[in-house]
């Protein structure tokens, strides 16, 4: 992966500089005070792609599941493009950010997102459950949705997994969870309609399996185009750095996905 040069970084709201923790490569926000999109051109792309980045709706892993991500894609010659959202639930001067902040700030980031070439969504971890909520609002059409070991619907209030497992604070967080299972069946407006690629770890105790499990069943049921693929030794988080078992190849799969959908 390429390492320079540095984004640039395009602010979606008001609000002070966010306060990086941590150092290259494993640098972490946990608090957002302000929205911005990271920008990581290349010339001629072959398309474009909004990348969102985990942490549970509590934090940002910039590094891990952002700027890694933005720099591979450049490398395969799409133009990537982090978003940075603000925290349902978290704190701000004049109380706290609602439970829709991040969708608020992904659609926000979408307008500044040239929609000349195919336009791809990329979420890991919680940035795959927001990937999957922006895929599903009419206006985005998006050519495709990658998702990599997201909490897509088995934390909604309903539909647990395991059952009985607690709510999520803050309660503007399990609130989204509710309003957007991603992939459900029994929630049509949650169901993406773009082609949807899927890599997830089969005994993830973080983000359990039946998160992947219900929207294949989705997926076949009504018909659509999804690739899913789970990996039995796989780690939660493993994203491009993990290679100590056969989820290696899931960068290699995702690329011919993205090929093919280009």
């Amino acid at each position: 992966m390429t390492t320079a040069p540095s984004p640039l970084i395009i602010p979606l709201s008001a609000g002070p500089e966010n306060l990086i923790e941590g150092v290259s490569p494993d640098r972490v926000l946990k608090a957002v005070t302000r929205a911005e999109l990271h920008v990581y051109p290349v010339k001629n792309p072959l398309g474009r792609v909004l990348v969102c980045a985990g942490g549970g709706y509590l934090a940002l892993m910039l590094d891990r599941e952002g700027d890694d991500v933005a720099r591979w894609l450049n490398d395969l010659g799409y133009e990537a493009h982090v978003l940075v959202h603000r925290l349902p639930g978290a704190a701000h001067p004049d109380g706290v950010w609602p439970k829709d902040i991040a969708l608020t700030d992904a659609l926000a980031a979408l307008n500044q997102i040239k929609r000349d070439l195919p336009l791809f969504l990329f979420g890991l971890s919680s940035g795959g459950h927001l990937a999957g909520a922006m895929a599903c609002q009419p206006a985005v059409n998006a050519a495709g949705l990658l998702i990599a070991y997201a909490p897509l619907n088995a934390n909604h209030v309903d539909h647990k997994a395991p059952a009985g497992k607690p709510d999520y604070p803050p309660a503007q967080k399990q609130d989204f969870y509710n309003d957007w299972p991603i992939g459900l069946g029994v929630a049509p407006h949650g169901v993406p309609r773009c082609p949807i690629f899927l890599a997830y770890a089969l005994h993830d105790a973080v983000v359990p399996v039946e998160h992947a499990l219900n929207i294949i069943t989705t997926a076949r049921d009504a018909g659509l185009d999804l690739d899913a693929h789970i990996f039995g030794q796989a780690p939660h988080g493993f994203a491009l750095r993990e290679k100590g078992g056969t989820h290696a190849v899931w960068p290699e799969l995702a690329r011919q996905w993205l090929a093919a959908k280009s």
